[in-house]
């Protein structure tokens, strides 16, 4: 299976700049995962694919404030922090730009020296491990001082922090939005409350690894990065009673699906469990929980357009993106969605 399997083409005035007014108004491309046909609605449409019994599984990961930029102590040159991942021992895996002026024993401050962070060690991917200095609590350093990580494909700068947040987002971590859930609103999730339909919530808190190009040419040999996640009891019971009855599981966004279907056991029961996730989902992967997926349309040779193809067939998928950039459907995380019934 080669990465370039999973290539199309997109026009670059299809990536979405900026959200849309209201998150629900989005379009949605319903498509049958068996036969490929392709319906177009409007995303607040998603209620009527839903059915009593059934349960939503949503990501209550909240993306931090994970940019910072400052300057090297010894010289006052620019720098910018991306925080990937806070590691048990309070240090940070970290992307540097320009990676060439972090090296290990280098030291960097920002906003007055609020935050010294120096440089103690080097990941394999040409990250940096950081420790932080600082008076008071991290968390609200960082609201202060970091930006929101969006996406290199996004150029437009976004007023409303909260617009890269889902409505239910609970648990800080993230170093990406989990982009499927921003298409939900309180009123929608409401209605489909009253329709009968149980929501579960679990984290995932997730890192940009999720995100980037494949660079080996086959799929096989691709290592994905590591995210840590947790499923409680209570999420675990619900997904497990909508199994047990013969209804569907419809996980929001693929960081959903791949917190459960690392938290499964072979029988299809789903276990209440925390830890670290590496699992990488391309065709082949036999699903043994979710049942549907909202999601939105990814980069091209990414490994999320290979989960999205493993729950159909890279065929199926890639008409249906052909069809997306014909009817001029928007891209990538402020983008439109895609339900795969």
């Amino acid at each position: 299976m080669k990465t370039s399997d999973f290539n199309y083409n997109l026009p670059e005035e299809l990536i979405a700049q900026v959200p849309i007014a209201d998150r629900s108004s989005s379009r949605l491309m319903v498509v049958d995962k068996k036969s490929g046909e392709v319906e177009h609605k409007i995303f607040k449409d998603i209620i009527d694919y839903l059915e009593e019994g059934d349960c939503l599984v949503l990501n209550d990961t909240r993306v931090i404030p994970a940019r910072l930029i400052g300057s090297k102590v010894e010289t006052g040159g620019k720098i910018e922090f991306l925080l990937l991942k806070r590691n048990e021992d309070d240090t940070w895996e970290t992307l540097v730009k320009p990676g060439r002026k972090a090296k290990i024993g280098s030291e960097f401050t920002f906003g007055d020296d609020k935050l010294i962070a120096k440089v103690v060690g080097m990941g394999d991917d040409g990250s940096r491990i950081v420790k932080f200095k600082y008076d008071g609590i991290f968390e609200e350093i960082l609201d202060e001082l970091g930006n929101m990580p969006l996406p290199p494909y996004i150029t437009e700068k976004l007023e409303d922090r909260e617009r890269y947040q889902t409505v239910y987002s609970k648990h800080s971590g993230s170093a990406a939005a989990p982009t499927a859930g921003l298409h939900f609103t309180e009123d929608l999730l409401e209605e489909i409350r009253k329709k009968g339909v149980d929501e579960a919530f679990v984290t995932l808190h997730v890192g940009l690894g999720t995100f980037r190009p494949v660079k080996v040419d086959d799929v096989l040999e691709h290592k994905m990065h590591s995210e840590y996640f947790i499923v409680n009891q209570e999420a675990a019971d619900k997904i497990n009673k909508a199994k047990k009855n013969g209804k569907k599981v419809i996980c929001v966004g693929t960081t959903s699906c791949r917190t459960i279907e690392s938290a499964s056991e072979e029988d299809g029961t789903l276990k209440a469990k925390s830890g670290w996730t590496e699992i990488f989902i391309y065709p082949g992967y036999d699903f043994k929980i979710m049942d549907n997926l909202i999601t939105n349309f990814h980069l091209p040779e990414s490994t999320l357009i290979m989960l999205v193809s493993a729950l159909s067939s890279k065929e199926n998928i890639l008409n249906a993106y052909e069809e997306a950039v014909k009817e001029r459907y928007r891209f990538f995380s402020f983008g439109d969605a895609m339900f795969l019934k």
